[in-house]
């Protein structure tokens, strides 16, 4: 689980820079005059690429259902599948989200914020589904949310304190905790039928259904956000550089780039590493979470817990040594105080009944 995450955050990283990096050589002076409109950044195709890969999630778990020795298929009704669909949309969110926030953004510190997951949980649990949440959990937030806070913050060249993120990492990363932090909460609500969890036939059928919604949620939210940006992404995924664009000035800057045979050999180079990254994780976003959510049902919520904070500090320094980001100053510490606000999170409770058994 912990190496299907972080390659998943490698190639998700890498696919959103090569796609920002195809057409910032495509276009040029474009892109340094309007980058947004001609889709000059890995994050403006943020949406396509995760939808894409949901698509490939969900094209692996149908064939696990058609394939002879493959799971059985699921037998849920359409009131199931009703059900579902909250938890399924929250969890396109989440993902969406969370690709926006890794692209736009350092994914050191985009998971250092969604570490943060448990306050948005413990907050929306207490005021929307009116949860129990014991002070010993909401004094655990206290380093959890400073953890943070002091992981945004550097030193600059005359040692003044300034503050180190990107606006769209932030929002995406506190977004996708919002939304994963709903997902969590109705798809307990949903599986707390236990008819319901006979008829889905296990952890990984219910991880295949999920997909299944999130990917029809995506697709409308893709085509709304990035409209014609989908035909420059599938012309970058599948190596077609001519796609005749409709604005003037990028069809010229095509053109002219394409005459030069060096730059047309960066071009196919880019194109393979779209094409690899894309495929790639969407493989591995569908096995480790499959495999998290398979575990969450072998082990207590607890012991999850504590796992998943360690995954993201696996991931979190390995990201950081695999894209040379910053991890200086003030972001190991503010990442250490958070990691351990997390862990103490989880288990909490049950060093505080211990402790009051003893006594």
């Amino acid at each position: 689980m912990f190496i299907g995450n972080y390659y998943y955050n490698l190639q998700n990283k890498e696919a959103a820079n090569a796609t920002g990096a195809y057409y910032t050589l495509a276009l040029g002076d474009a892109c340094k005059t309007k980058p947004a409109k001609f889709g000059c950044s890995g994050s403006d195709y943020a949406m396509t690429i995760a939808t894409a890969q949901l698509a490939i999630g969900t094209i692996w778990g149908i064939f696990l259902w058609l394939y002879p020795e493959g799971r059985p298929q699921p037998k849920i009704t359409i009131d199931d599948f009703i059900k579902m669909i909250p938890s399924g949309v929250c969890s396109a969110g989440a993902h969406a989200a969370s690709v926006f926030s890794l692209a736009a953004g350092g994914v050191a510190f985009g998971q250092i914020v969604k570490a943060a997951e448990p306050a948005f949980s413990a907050i929306i649990g207490t005021v929307v589904y009116n949860k129990k949440i014991s002070t010993a959990k909401w004094l655990c937030l206290i380093p959890v949310i400073g953890g943070v806070c002091l992981a945004a913050l550097k030193f600059d060249k005359n040692g003044k304190i300034e503050l180190d993120f990107t606006w769209g990492g932030l929002i995406g990363a506190i977004v996708a905790n919002v939304f994963a932090s709903f997902k969590g909460l109705e798809g307990a609500r949903m599986l707390s039928d236990p008819t319901m969890k006979g008829r889905v036939g296990g952890a990984g059928n219910q991880f295949a259904l999920m997909t299944i919604i999130s990917l029809l949620t995506s697709i409308p939210l893709m085509i709304f956000r990035e409209g014609e940006l989908i035909l420059k992404f599938w012309a970058a995924f599948s190596g077609k550089v001519a796609i005749a664009p409709t604005a003037g000035l990028v069809k010229d800057a095509l053109t002219k780039t394409l005459a030069a045979n060096e730059k047309a050999e960066k071009f196919n180079i880019i194109s393979t590493k779209i094409f690899e990254n894309v495929i790639l994780s969407g493989l591995t976003f569908y096995g480790y979470n499959e495999l998290s959510t398979m575990t969450l049902t072998k082990v207590s919520a607890v012991t999850n817990s504590v796992a998943n904070t360690a995954k993201r500090v696996v991931v979190i320094v390995g990201c950081a040594i695999a894209f040379n980001e910053d991890f200086s100053g003030l972001k190991p510490y503010g990442c250490a105080i958070c990691m351990i606000g997390v862990g103490l999170y989880a288990v909490i409770d049950d060093l505080v009944k211990s402790k009051d058994k003893k006594h």
